[in-house]
């Protein structure tokens, strides 16, 4: 048995990828990267043919997912969010450590938003879904849309950089600087991070600890991870980049996202939210 969805495009001002116009569209493909995979299986036409990630789409198409019923997963992920904004087009939501924004897992922050958030009553509403990354043991401000709109133009907002993004980490060893920009390439891509060191401590296993200010200029995978293990200074607590003497177990990576300031694309005002220092970062620097 399979199900069937159907989309009418409705008019566009402009040409656009199937790839890009389609993310949001979809419960079961929320993301690009997850549309790509349902067009490379033959599960999307457009006008009755099969699609692929070359197909644009113009206003009028008529766009069926046809959707093996293996695929597609009813079954409700009930965990508690702290949600931090939230109105009809996005929300912000606190995300904890130990578990993955998204993928083909059951125990996702995607797989709970739905439980944490109010529907919205927009026509083009759909299952809300995060429009970027946090890793697995990072905290803090995570941005999701809630209707398909709002999903691929949160996208582009970070695509074209109208996003900003503020993190704090704290980092092994002596600091070469107190601020300075990181540029290198990462997966054979440009990557820039900038980072300000707020404030440092002894420590007698690790030298020194610092609590980093950190805001990457790109958003290339695991960048201000990669960034400042380059520096010779790690996140604390870093299984994957750190130093093999001076890793923390058990403790998790010293990394949170503390701040998202963007342009709100419809309401137009200006959105900067915070999510508070953890108290593991404010226990080692602030404690006396």
């Amino acid at each position: 048995m399979t199900q069937i969805i159907t989309h009418i495009v409705p008019e566009q001002s402009t040409p656009t990828r199937l790839q890009d116009y389609g993310v949001g569209i979809f419960d079961a493909f929320p993301t690009k990267s997850a549309l790509k995979k349902a067009l490379k299986k033959n599960y999307i036409t457009v006008n009755g043919k099969i699609a692929s990630t070359a197909t644009y789409i113009s206003g009028g198409e008529t766009i069926v997912l046809t959707l093996p019923k293996q695929v597609s997963s009813h079954k409700k992920f009930n965990f508690k969010l702290n949600v931090i904004f939230e109105d009809d087009y996005l929300a912000v939501i606190h995300k904890p450590a130990g578990i993955l924004v998204s993928g083909n897992h059951f125990k996702t922050i995607a797989n709970a938003l739905i439980q944490n958030l109010e529907p919205s009553s927009l026509p083009d509403a759909t299952k809300p879904q995060p429009v970027h990354r946090l890793d697995y043991a990072t905290t803090g401000i995570l941005l999701t849309g809630k209707t398909s709109t709002s999903i691929r133009t949160l996208n582009k907002l970070f695509e074209t950089k109208q996003i900003r993004k503020t993190y704090f980490a704290v980092t092994i060893g002596n600091m070469p600087n107190t601020e300075d920009i990181i540029t290198s390439s990462i997966d054979g891509k440009s990557a820039t991070s900038q980072y300000k060191v707020i404030k440092t401590v002894s420590s007698p296993r690790f030298a020194k600890l610092n609590l980093v200010k950190l805001e990457p200029q790109t958003g290339r995978r695991h960048q201000l991870r990669i960034h400042l293990s380059q520096l010779g200074n790690p996140i604390l607590g870093d299984k994957d980049y750190g130093i093999k003497d001076l890793i923390l177990h058990g403790k998790g990576m010293y990394l949170h996202a503390c701040a998202l300031e963007f342009t709100h694309p419809f309401t137009k005002e200006n959105i900067n939210l915070k999510s508070e220092l953890p108290k593991r970062f404010e226990k080692i620097f602030y404690s006396n």
